[in-house]
């Protein structure tokens, strides 16, 4: 009978050990995944935008720009505008994002960058307040900014 029940112990034992290495662990994210941003971009207009950021892992993100206040003057193809986000970082450097990612977008159409990719870290809490979104088209440069805070706030990694 003691056999028995240490058997059983035993088996009960491997299987949580199993369980517990074959969980899924935890993944790493961004809150929020969306902020709201009031940007000037000089000959691309100026106007609300909204930042989305996924968080690929521990130490990658991307995010991406879309606004329908934000337009640019001449027909794009797709990945033509060299883009580079910096991110302010209130707990150490700032954080760039660039990429040349973008869909074809008509003349007069609203801008869309991204997604642009990055490294964090964990804890790192990121706001396009005194960051720019510089984009470059035909060797021209255009610099987004903004004078305010993101809605509803910083980007946190975990």
């Amino acid at each position: 009978m003691n056999r028995l029940a240490t058997g059983a112990a035993l088996t009960a034992g491997v299987i949580a050990a199993t369980t517990l290495a074959f969980a899924p662990s935890a993944s790493a994210a961004v809150t929020p995944s969306s902020a709201t941003i009031t940007a000037s971009c000089g000959i691309f207009g100026g106007g609300t935008a909204t930042l989305t950021a996924t968080q690929v892992s521990s130490t990658s993100a991307t995010i991406t720009l879309s606004s329908t206040a934000i337009t640019t003057p001449l027909a794009l193809s797709a990945n033509s505008i060299n883009s580079t986000l910096t991110m302010t970082n209130s707990t150490g450097a700032n954080r760039v994002f660039s990429g040349t990612v973008n869909p074809a977008i008509p003349a007069g159409g609203a801008v869309k960058v991204g997604p642009l990719p990055g490294t964090v870290a964990v804890g790192d809490s990121l706001d396009f307040y005194q960051g720019s979104l510089k984009m470059v088209v035909f060797g021209i440069s255009v610099t987004c900014t903004s004078n305010a805070a993101q809605s509803p706030g910083p980007f946190v990694f975990s």
